[in-house]
């Protein structure tokens, strides 16, 4: 994967390459091996590369010479063999091996709607003077990132926000209604950022820039059809395995080492199996392990490890070193976040990058696609609990649930019925899967400065995501709603940004998602809710098919969400300790009350309660993360327009 960035003057001079120049340089780390700016007519377009795909032939920005279109390209086409053998039928001739020759080429013979037959994961923009036209495209799951913004007669726009920044027209301010769904959902509704006036493309959607104006198309959509209940598990499971052979094949094209994430879990271990069992790519996985036990997943990783004979090599990641590397780690997610997970990641890629290898292949998506997480069973659990509110399994359903945390297992029944918000009034809501999470994030507003609470007053963040959903959404069983909502929000706006795209490139190296192949979600999205939890049982027909792939105590364990320590990492010595330097001064009352954001004093009296070992579970840690990571975000960009 690489960096890109441009402008689009629609009147006046063109722009400079010194403009150009200096908004690539501030993604460079996307993109070390080469670089260069290309202006045409009234456009500059900018490129980072990372060179995975005809490592000699495949400079960016790439011209094709027939027509004189020129594109950036940030991603990979997996299936551009394919395409470039049909191009070639149709009378196209190449030049070079890349990917990238490959889209110029389809653009060619089938304009914006070309997209519809690529497999892969892009953001490009392509100049097409024939029709002085700009067009962006960003992949169907929103793999990678795209941002944009209009400042007067210019379009602008890149991978990053800081390639944006470096545009002296562009003034960086934090947008208060994207604050109010960062702290309710988790992230941002697209196309808001956390950067007022800057917008990013959404999964699925393109983009034309013209004199007409700005035109977006939606180009693919996840959608939940009537299951085909016909099929026998045997035939799912017989299809399935295909699928996911075929998706591993295509993301292992390379022209460079390729490499796996292990987590321990079920996805990354059966990715680790179908690479050993489908080709013959010798190869190497790397693991994060933790010291503590609640976190540390080494067991089932060296599991799978002894089974599939990988070179392994893992780091080992506690509290020192999270809040060491957590500064860093909001720089490159370019927005706040409530939970210290993305860091080791960032510590992992490092790792990945030192042993020479620039793309990996993780367990990313299988969870969404095929409902792993507790938040279905949580809601599967409530809307039991609400059907049959005699049943004396009710108080021992809610036990299922998070087992890998004890905090949450050692509370009372009462106390759990109000945590899992058990009750009887929001059955119907389309959010009724959601709602306690999101009701949870929300007490975290209660750290707004008056002024911040003032501005948001009436607003809720929640219409957002209403006026987005998909048509025919309210006719969707229970299971896939929340399965959307996940796939649709969480997993664009922090699994695969902040923990994914933001944490791998920030060391220059690439992922790769099998999962999240459009032909498995699509497969995925048509099976019956019962294929994915059967009972409690999660990813139920995806285990079916792992069984014999995977050691057996991988295949039967519960699933257990990647997480990473909080609140001690930010302290020297633990809770008791003092506060890392950096801390002390981002959540000083006067560096609060400059940012404007939150309120001095109960930001002051969280610090000292989260300092004297006394932070009370979830909601203390994520807000001081999250506080801590706006400070962070407030400094480095608004103040420093991204500069460290």
């Amino acid at each position: 994967m690489c960096g890109i960035a441009g402008v689009y003057r629609l009147s006046g001079p063109a722009p400079e390459g010194r403009l150009l120049r200096e908004m690539i340089s501030k993604v460079a780390y996307r993109g070390p091996d080469e670089s260069d700016v290309l202006i045409r007519d009234q456009v500059g377009l900018a490129h980072a590369r990372l060179s995975i795909i005809d490592v000699e032939g495949g400079q960016q920005p790439m011209v094709d010479p027939d027509s004189g279109a020129v594109i950036v390209f940030n991603g990979e086409i997996f299936n551009y063999v394919e395409l470039r053998s049909d191009l070639e039928s149709r009378g196209h001739r190449f030049v070079t091996r890349s990917d990238t020759e490959v889209i110029l080429h389809m653009y060619a013979e089938f304009g914006e709607s070309c997209v519809q037959s690529f497999n892969g994961q892009w953001a490009f923009a392509i100049w097409d003077p024939g029709n002085m036209k700009l067009f962006l495209s960003r992949d169907r799951l929103g793999i990678l990132p795209l941002h944009w913004t209009r400042v007067g007669d210019e379009f602008i726009f890149g991978s990053e926000v800081k390639s944006l920044l470096a545009h002296p027209r562009v003034e960086p301010r934090v947008d208060l209604e994207a604050m109010d769904d960062i702290f309710t959902l988790w992230v941002t509704v697209p196309p808001r950022t956390f950067f007022k006036d800057v917008w990013e493309l959404p999964p699925g959607h393109s983009l034309v820039i013209s004199s007409a104006g700005v035109r977006e198309s939606c180009h693919w959509r996840l959608d939940y059809p009537e299951p085909d209940d016909g099929r026998t598990e045997s035939d799912l499971i017989e299809e399935l395995t295909a699928l996911l052979a075929d998706s591993v094949r295509l993301r292992l094209r390379s022209d460079v080492p390729v490499g796996a994430y292990l987590s321990g879990g079920l996805d990354s271990s059966l990715t680790v199996a179908m690479i050993k069992r489908f080709t013959d790519t010798p190869l190497e996985t790397f693991s994060v392990t933790f010291s503590d036990a609640e976190y540390d997943e080494s067991e089932f990783q060296q599991a799978v490890v002894r089974l599939n004979h990988t070179k392994h090599t893992s780091i080992a990641c506690g509290g020192a070193e999270i809040g060491e590397a957590f500064p860093k780690v909001v720089f490159h997610a370019e927005k706040p976040i409530l939970r210290t997970a993305p860091a080791p990641l960032y510590l992992l890629s490092k790792l990945v990058r030192e042993c020479g290898y620039k793309v990996v292949l993780t367990g990313e998506g299988a969870d969404e696609v095929f409902g792993g997480y507790d938040i279905f069973k949580e809601a599967k659990i409530r809307r039991f609990w609400s059907a049959f509110p005699e049943s004396t399994f009710r108080p021992l359903l809610l036990k299922r649930l998070y087992p890998y945390m004890p905090g949450i297992q050692a509370q009372s029944t009462e106390y759990l019925k109000a945590f899992f918000h058990v009750g009887f009034g929001d059955v119907d809501s389309p959010f009724f899967s959601h709602l306690p999470r999101w009701e949870l994030t929300s007490k975290l507003k209660g750290f707004f400065s008056a002024d911040v609470k003032g501005s948001l007053k009436g607003r809720n963040a929640q219409n957002g995501v209403s006026a987005r959903l998909p048509e025919g959404f309210a006719g969707w069983d229970s299971f896939c709603q929340a399965q959307y909502l996940e796939a649709a929000y969480l997993l664009p706006g922090y699994i695969l940004s902040s923990q994914g795209d933001r944490m791998l490139m920030a060391n220059s190296v690439e992922g790769r998602f099998p999962f999240l192949d459009h032909r498995v979600v699509e497969f995925a999205a048509k099976l019956h809710p019962r294929h994915k939890m059967r009972v409690l049982d999660e990813k139920y027909l995806l285990k079916q098919m792992a069984r014999d792939m995977v050691p057996a105590q991988v295949a039967k364990r519960p699933k257990q969400p990647y997480r990473a320590p909080d609140v001690p990492s930010f302290f020297c010595g633990g809770t008791d300790g003092v506060c890392l330097e950096y801390v002390t001064e981002a959540l000083s009352a006067e560096a609060i009350a400059d940012g404007g954001v939150f309120d001095p004093r109960a930001v002051q009296g969280l610090l000292r309660k989260c300092q004297g070992g006394r932070a009370s579970g979830v909601k203390d840690s994520m807000a001081l993360v999250g506080v801590l990571s706006t400070q962070l975000a407030i400094k480095q960009f608004v103040k420093n327009r991204g500069v460290v």
